[in-house]
Formats: C-alpha cells, sequence, structure tokens
C-alpha cells in the first residue's frame, strides 16, 4: 500500500447543489464515499465544503438568493446546521465521525489565531474525525464571504501539512478558454512549480452557482504550491476522484509543489488578502528589496496609487510598472504619499520609519 497521506479536499456550491440550488444528497453521498475509501487505505482527510446558504434558501423557502448581507449571514446560519447534519449522517454510515469547523480570515493572519486553529485540527485527526471546514458567514463582518472558500481550502492545507489539496469543481480542470463556447479550448493537464501560475489566463468559471470560479482556484493553487503541497483541480462528478488525484493519476489538472515554502502569514499577504494599492519605487529600492532582503523605506517610495490604510496590502512595483512584490503597509496611502522621497530624517511627524517591514513583505 502506498504510502499514507494527508488530503484536504474542497467542493464547491455547484458541485454539491442541483439546478435549483438545493443540496444534491447524491452529489454528497458520493463524497462522503470516497473520503471513506482514502480513510479505508489510511490517509487522513480533512473536507472544505460551501454549500450553506443553498441548503438555507431551502430551508426557509426562498425561490432566489437573496441580495443583502444581512439576510444572506442569515441564511447561511440556517443552512449551515442543515449541511452538516447531511455530512454526519452520510459519514456515520461508514463509522466516521464529522467536525465543524468554521473559520475566518483571522485564524490565518493572526499568529495566536492561526496556531489554535492549526492545534484543533490536528487534534481532530488525531481523534480519528473528518473536519468539516467552512468560512463562518453567519458573523462575517464587512461582507457574507472572505472571496470564496478555495483560498480558505488552500490556507488550511498550508496549516496541517497537507501533502495534496484537490478543489473539485463542475470542470474537468484548468482550460486554456470556456470549453463550453470555445472549440480550441484545451485542458492544462500539469503545471510546473516555476512556472507562473496566475498567468494563466480562463474565462471558464462554472456554473455561477458558487462563489468561487477558476480565477480563485488558481489563486489557491498558488498559495498551496508556495506552501509546498501539489493541488489538482478535477470534476466532482468523476468517478473515483479523490482517489486518483491523491494517488497522482492523470487526472484534472495538477499543480506541483514549489520549493520555496512561505509562511502563513506571508502566503496571507502575497495572495490571499485584498489588494488596495500600488506603491511604486525606484531602481535602487528594488535592489534593496530583491536583493538584500530590506524594508521598504519612504525614501525609496516615488508614487502611490489607491487609497489604503495602516495594516492593508499593496502591490510593490518598479518605474517599469511590473509587480514585483507584495507587502503589509505601516501607514495610509495619504501618509505615504506625503512621505514620498524623504530621508529618516526628514520624515513628517507621526510616519513610521517603515512603509512595509520585510517581515510583512513578500519578493515574487
Amino acid at each position: 500500500m502506498a504510502a499514507t497521506m494527508r488530503v484536504v479536499a474542497k467542493i464547491g456550491t455547484s458541485s454539491i447543489t442541483d439546478g435549483q440550488g438545493h443540496i444534491d444528497l447524491a452529489a454528497i453521498d458520493k463524497l462522503t464515499r470516497e473520503i471513506a475509501d482514502l480513510r479505508a487505505r489510511g490517509h487522513d482527510v480533512l473536507l472544505v465544503s460551501s454549500g450553506a446558504v443553498a441548503a438555507g434558501l431551502a430551508a426557509l423557502g426562498f425561490d432566489r438568493r437573496p441580495s443583502d448581507v444581512l439576510t444572506l449571514q442569515a441564511v447561511s446560519a440556517v443552512g449551515q446546521t442543515r449541511l452538516m447534519r447531511v455530512y454526519n449522517d452520510d459519514l456515520a454510515r461508514f463509522e466516521l465521525v464529522g467536525a465543524q469547523v468554521l473559520v475566518d480570515p483571522h485564524d490565518f493572519v493572526d499568529r495566536s489565531q492561526y496556531l489554535h486553529a492549526r492545534n484543533t485540527l490536528h487534534r481532530l485527526l488525531e481523534l480519528g474525525c473528518v473536519p468539516v471546514i467552512n468560512e463562518n458567514d453567519a458573523i462575517a463582518s464587512d461582507e457574507l464571504r472572505y472571496g470564496d472558500n478555495d483560498r480558505i481550502a488552500a490556507l488550511v492545507a498550508h496549516s496541517v501539512s497537507a501533502d495534496v489539496l484537490v478543489l473539485l469543481t463542475d470542470l474537468d480542470g484548468l482550460y486554456t478558454d470556456d470549453p463550453r463556447t470555445s472549440v480550441e479550448a484545451s485542458l492544462v493537464s500539469h503545471v510546473a512549480a516555476d512556472d507562473p501560475l496566475l498567468s494563466i489566463r480562463t474565462k471558464a468559471s462554472g456554473s455561477g452557482r458558487g462563489s468561487g470560479g477558476m480565477t480563485s482556484k488558481l489563486a489557491a493553487a498558488r498559495i498551496a504550491s508556495w506552501s509546498g503541497v501539489r493541488t489538482v483541480i478535477a470534476r466532482a462528478g468523476r468517478d473515483g476522484v479523490l482517489a486518483a488525484a491523491v494517488d497522482g493519476a492523470d487526472v484534472g489538472t495538477t499543480f506541483a509543489g514549489h520549493d520555496r515554502r512561505l509562511g502563513a502569514r506571508k502566503l496571507w499577504i502575497a495572495f490571499a488578502a485584498e489588494v488596495k494599492g500600488t506603491v511604486v519605487v525606484d531602481d535602487g529600492a528594488r535592489t534593496a528589496l530583491t536583493r538584500r532582503g530590506t524594508s521598504l523605506l519612504p525614501a525609496g517610495v516615488r508614487e502611490v496609487t489607491g487609497r489604503f490604510d495602516e495594516g492593508d496590502t499593496v502591490d510593490v512595483c518598479g518605474p517599469d510598472g511590473e509587480v514585483f512584490a507584495r507587502g503589509m503597509v505601516f501607514a495610509s496611502s495619504t501618509a505615504v504619499r506625503a512621505a514620498a522621497g524623504r530621508q529618516t530624517s526628514d520624515l513628517p511627524a507621526g510616519m513610521p520609519d517603515e512603509v512595509i517591514h520585510r517581515d510583512d513583505l513578500v519578493v515574487f
């Protein structure tokens, strides 16, 4: 038997709902059977599952998805318990115990929260449980979702040191174009670790019932790759898809894990946080950041675009406009703009010495 592995599988709303948006019991039955098969082979499995909103819509009798955030949050609260009931009942048939884990962005960017969440997941695996993870939609402060569960799954894969991340979707993998509208679309079967993963462009976004789409899966693949985790994007409805992905069979699109591995905080900054603006630096600053690993000082800043506050994430580019780094700023766009080009001794009152500290900077 092959060596045991730790597997994170993510399934989206479109893959576990029918055309009316209701939970597809047969789809969940297939998924839990494949999880049980992996567990029988000795593998650890964590499941990241969307679908709470869909389950809530059915329970409350909505004929369409509401547009206001407050109602969506309420619907997700109703649906989450119902979704877990389906998973728990199905897993129990295989003598497996499901465990609900609800997370939010702070569980990945805040060090103490990150460690707590990681330890909880590890303990659940030690107890033989199947963690079923979702965004804590019901109490999201600014919007229903952080963005999508694809990136959540990638960050979970990093957290638990997974061997493989499987992103299950309603397409066979990553295509060069939308295969439903273009006869020239071709499946990308393999992406090497040193390929610019997000430079691959695709118009395909699936059924439209979920919140992710192929763009978010590409972002998730890059997060996982820079965690050293092999990632597979494949069709959820394919027979034996989880086992095939774990075994390295030719299924869907496979992204190789990268030799360079970023920590959780830098992964968040680089690939998961929303970018609020751009800081343009001179050639000297670019050299210092890329070759010497220094912090970005106001003296090296030439221009600021966008509006951002202290703690936001921004792109960093050179005079040629090419983005070469991303970081979390220590000051607002207004303050950075006012301090641009100034030496440390000449900074305005209250302006930090560093625009971006090297610990909060990722050079691509």
